[in-house]
């Protein structure tokens, strides 16, 4: 499947809108009820003969590893049937990665070659009140799934940017706690403090906490272990690690998790 770039939009400094659109969105279909359902890109190295419309498969079997595109997996920010458009939200980090460059890079025609969607996370209904935490990273599916919450539903959202500027609105027909913090050169990981300061409503609840590996292991040990939060009722993963390359975490992610989990 792949979506020809319709429009860019730089939401801040480090997060780059996405719409994609045309007819190789054809068959696209949302899993039900899933705010934080994903795609999985591809985007082919400098110097690849192939594409622009590619099978990434067939390129692994027919190309050297050098040509190889490369594969990261992002959240579905939005997708409307009607008009056949999805928005997808990448992070930029100094131009490093491979999906923040190409959505930098991006202009209308562009096209974009994924897979998916795939299912993932969504707030559960029976919860009394939610808990979503992460960094720049999970702002996309925290804020997708902030839209979708009933109007009596109760969320504690805690995010971590690096300054005013990175921050974006929350919207939801529900009652936001939303508090964003800052990284400083003296404080580089301050959001357990401030998970740890909050307040948590009463009654059972449903935590989403997603970002960098070491902050995310962190928060789910403070919340599993202190708040008493089940790990059947937490949806958790680090979706990148500070001081490592995209593949680097990628060969190390798995035993990570394990540990985490243990």
């Amino acid at each position: 499947m792949h979506g020809d770039v319709l429009t860019t939009i730089q939401l801040t400094p480090s997060l780059t809108r996405v719409v994609l659109g045309g007819a190789g969105l054809d068959g696209f279909a949302m899993p039900e009820d899933d705010t934080d359902a994903y795609v999985n890109i591809a985007v082919p190295p400098r110097g690849a003969t192939y594409g622009p419309v590619f099978d990434p498969r067939a390129v692994r079997e027919t190309q050297p590893r050098e040509l190889w595109p490369a594969r990261r997996r992002y959240t579905v920010r939005r997708w409307d049937a009607h008009a056949q458009q999805l928005t997808l939200d990448f992070v930029v980090h100094a131009g490093s990665g491979s999906g923040g460059p190409w959505a930098l890079a991006a202009r209308p025609g562009d096209v974009l070659v994924f897979n998916g969607p795939g299912s993932g996370y969504h707030p559960n209904s029976r919860a009394d009140w939610h808990l979503m935490v992460g960094d720049e990273s999970a702002v996309p599916a925290i804020a997708a799934s902030v839209e979708r919450l009933p109007p009596h539903a109760r969320a504690v959202v805690r995010l971590v940017c690096d300054g005013p500027e990175h921050e974006i609105p929350l919207e939801s027909p529900g009652h936001l706690d939303l508090q964003w913090v800052h990284r400083t050169e003296a404080n580089p990981a301050p959001l357990l403090a401030a998970v740890e300061s909050a307040s948590f409503p009463e009654g059972t609840v449903h935590a989403f906490v997603h970002g960098e590996a070491e902050e995310t292991r962190d928060l789910r040990q403070h919340v599993v272990r202190e708040r008493g939060v089940a790990v059947s009722s937490l949806s958790c993963s680090p979706y990148w690690k500070r001081g490592m390359s995209d593949e680097q975490w990628r060969s190390v992610k798995k035993d990570f998790v394990t540990a985490m989990n243990a």
